[in-house]
């Protein structure tokens, strides 16, 4: 697939709402309010942005004017029925932005929509259990052939087409699904479940996958969190892994004007996060080791934490596009199952490049 680059921002807004199109008892319908985030994801070239390094910032800011309006409000005096989904479409049609991509709600840091210019909606939920689990074919000394912990979380997609609808699928009908699926999971040795003998992110997402399916047509995705910076997505067909970590890094823009304070020495914590694609290996039951993973990264990693990004060798400029092409050309041979990489300088905000199937967008 050809390279794609994309720029990302994220706005919160605080607001009121009821939800009257859902049925009688549904405690949406009653007044109750959210901390919401906005959150874009805009195709490059960007156009009307100042200087290269500016587009992710000079889009954050027009989404907060965007969303401005709703902050502090009742939202049914802006919009009939302000669900998520109607609010993404609001925001989208406020946007003063070229090439946006997709306008996404995150109403609780559980949950949220998605939408694209199609009214095809991308709708997320998120849940955690607490278990044990240890891998047994691991080589001898790996720290996961030990038992072991982790508060996994889960998020599980849905994709709709929405073709006018207020509402896709009711997040409560979600949650009806994950609640046995909880009790099984839940402060629980996952090695004792039939199927996850071997429980591996990978296999434990096949493992929901199989078991929800059937009864929620419109998943497309599991993704399971082993840890906070490590997990798996699996749409039936094929797995993919992501690995993250952050650096602390100075920086100057070159390109930004005298009098721009980005021209000036400063700073980020970035976060970066790696995400390959690979077959499963039918006896570790693993795609790619995420220790794996983040060895072949480490030498990268030593080159830009605690250093200046523009005294980098082979970095042309600082902004966050110019970095992502020089991560990926340090990285691709180390690590060719590679095939996307997110860049977030402030949370939510950054860019992505992906030369491979995008997969799901993961909450900030």
């Amino acid at each position: 697939m050809s390279e794609r680059l994309y720029f990302t921002a994220a706005a919160p807004f605080e607001a009121a709402r009821r939800v009257e199109m859902l049925p009688a008892g549904h405690r949406a319908r009653r007044l109750h309010g959210h901390g919401f985030l906005a959150r874009v994801l805009a195709e490059a070239p960007v156009n009307g942005t100042p200087f290269p390094g500016a587009e992710s910032d000079t889009l954050a800011e027009r989404l907060q004017a965007a969303v401005a309006p709703l902050d502090y409000t009742f939202l049914n005096e802006r919009l009939p029925t302000p669900t998520d989904e109607n609010l993404a479409r609001w925001i989208q049609t406020r946007l003063d932005w070229t090439g946006l991509a997709r306008v996404g709600i995150q109403s609780t840091r559980d949950r949220g929509v998605d939408l694209d210019g199609h009214d095809h909606a991308h709708l997320w939920r998120r849940f955690r259990f607490e278990a044990a689990h240890q891998l047994p074919h691991v080589p001898p000394g790996h720290p996961c052939g030990r038992m072991h912990g982790h508060g996994f979380e889960v998020i599980l997609h849905v994709d709709q087409d929405l073709s006018g609808r207020d509402l896709g699928l009711d997040y409560e009908r979600i949650d009806a699904l994950w609640a046995p699926l909880h009790v099984a999971l839940h402060l629980a040795c996952l090695n004792d479940q039939p199927g996850l003998e071997n429980p591996t992110s990978e296999r434990l997402a096949g493992w929901l996958w199989d078991r929800l399916k059937p009864a929620l047509p419109p998943l497309s995705w599991v993704t399971v969190y082993e840890t906070a910076s490590a997990g798996c997505h699996y749409d039936g067909r094929q797995y993919r892994i992501w690995k993250e970590q952050t650096f602390d890094s100075a920086l100057h823009l070159r390109r930004a004007p005298a009098d721009d304070p980005r021209r000036r020495l400063h700073g980020h914590s970035y976060r970066v996060r790696l995400h390959l694609t690979a077959p499963l290996d039918d006896v570790l039951g693993w795609t790619v080791d995420y220790g794996e993973v983040k060895a072949r990264f480490e030498p990268i990693y030593r080159e830009i934490d605690h250093h200046r990004l523009d005294e980098t060798p082979g970095l042309a400029d600082a902004d966050p596009a110019s970095l992502l092409i020089w991560l990926k050309t340090a990285l691709v041979e180390r690590l060719p199952q590679l095939e996307r990489i997110d860049l977030e300088q402030t949370p939510g905000c950054g860019a992505l490049l992906c030369w491979g199937e995008e997969g799901p967008a993961l909450p900030v």
